[in-house]
């Protein structure tokens, strides 16, 4: 798979970041390499490899089940800059 530098404006757009020229053409250069990379890796054959959740032998921590107070509803949205029925009023993104 290969990236071009307007797939990197184009993502760029969609998250409202703003990449001078020559970071775009940096960003495309890294990014081509990680889908080069990628590409390398799905040619390896792994039928035989056994799944495995972590390469170290380690544990994940677990804490208490139990209740603890959160925060109200009210207290939540107190900072929101715009709410309206006790939900986050967000700016619309992708338009019609």
């Amino acid at each position: 798979m290969k990236i071009s530098k307007e797939d990197v404006v184009k993502v760029a757009e969609l998250a409202r970041l703003e990449f001078r020229e020559e970071e775009v053409e940096k960003f495309t250069e890294q990014l081509g390499s990680i889908l080069e990379y990628i590409e390398k890796l799905n040619e390896l054959d792994t039928d035989s490899v056994e799944p495995t959740s972590h390469v170290l032998d380690s544990s994940t921590p677990l804490r208490e089940d139990k209740r603890v107070k959160t925060l109200s509803t009210d207290q939540v949205l107190q900072n929101a800059p715009e709410s309206e029925d006790d939900f986050f009023v967000v700016p619309q993104v992708i338009e019609d």
